[in-house]
């Protein structure tokens, strides 16, 4: 069983680094909890583990969610004025140009 606590453990902290933009070492402070949740986990509570499973394929799921959000939608991460100017280039128009007086 220990082997088991460990792995679904180790599964869980690779999830987090993958998450994180560029990969490093997870805060201490996120993965407590789920520490101790892996320590107690044993036989006897078949739920606690699998909620352990979903936490880790809700995490799975977050990160190919935002994959496909860019992959598939380009404007994604754009502010409201970039968003607009890539959806008129995009059906041939250009933006007429702003000029600031001052």
């Amino acid at each position: 069983m220990l082997s088991d606590r460990v792995t679904l453990y180790r599964g869980l902290l690779r999830e987090l680094r993958l998450s994180l933009k560029a990969p490093r070492k997870v805060n201490k402070h996120v993965v407590a909890p789920f520490r101790s949740i892996a320590e107690k986990l044993d036989d006897s509570n078949p739920r606690a583990r699998q909620d352990y499973d979903n936490a880790i394929n809700f995490i799975r799921a977050q990160r190919e969610h935002k994959r496909l959000l860019e992959r598939y939608n380009p404007l994604f991460d754009l502010t409201a004025q970039e968003r607009i100017k890539a959806t008129a280039n995009r059906v041939g128009f250009n933006m007429p140009k702003i000029h600031n007086e001052q």
